[in-house]
């Protein structure tokens, strides 16, 4: 059974991108891919932290993106209905609440080893989602909004703040 994360992730990381479209010019929506990748990398980490948990959802496949699609008026194209069947809501949502919060982020990325988060999810590169600079914020500008954003954090904000309290209080 697969273990590997990165069908959600990836098609996660599309619906972000393709919701909120980061400025025209190559180098915005490069700068815009690696957060929304980011994002929906620590989120799928989190949804998903052991390799069980990932078996389970390839075995079960992670629901797709009509709820998400119908909440924010996006029209599906019929050449995009096979990787949205990978998009999951839950890390949709959690990746939403990091790029539009980075103190969410912040706390995310502090939880302890025994929280099931990997090493690549501890990498360098994500305090980006963190402590973002002027040039992130400009090229993902729609990305970080929190009031566009806010319909899709609303899903799943609650079980995001659980698993941080519960995991924060668990470290302390």
């Amino acid at each position: 059974m697969p273990t590997d994360l990165t069908p959600v992730i990836a098609a996660s990381a599309r619906w972000l991108l393709a919701a909120y479209p980061p400025p025209a010019g190559a180098l915005n929506a490069a700068l815009a891919e690696a957060q929304a990748r980011q994002a929906a990398s620590l989120a799928a980490h989190l949804r998903y932290p052991g390799d069980l948990d990932v078996q389970l959802l390839h075995l079960l496949g992670p629901g797709g993106s009509a709820r998400l699609d119908r909440l924010t008026g996006s029209d599906a194209e019929p050449a995009d209905a096979a990787w949205r069947t990978w998009v999951d809501e839950t890390v949709v949502s959690w990746a939403a609440c990091f790029l539009a919060d980075p103190a969410v982020t912040a706390r995310a990325h502090r939880l302890p080893a025994s929280a099931g988060l990997p090493a690549e999810a501890r990498a360098p590169g994500l305090r980006r989602l963190a402590r973002p600079g002027a040039r992130d914020s400009e090229a993902a500008v729609l990305l970080r909004h929190p009031d566009l954003l806010e319909p899709v954090m609303a899903l799943h904000r609650a079980s995001l703040t659980e698993l941080l309290d519960a995991e924060g209080c668990a470290a302390a």
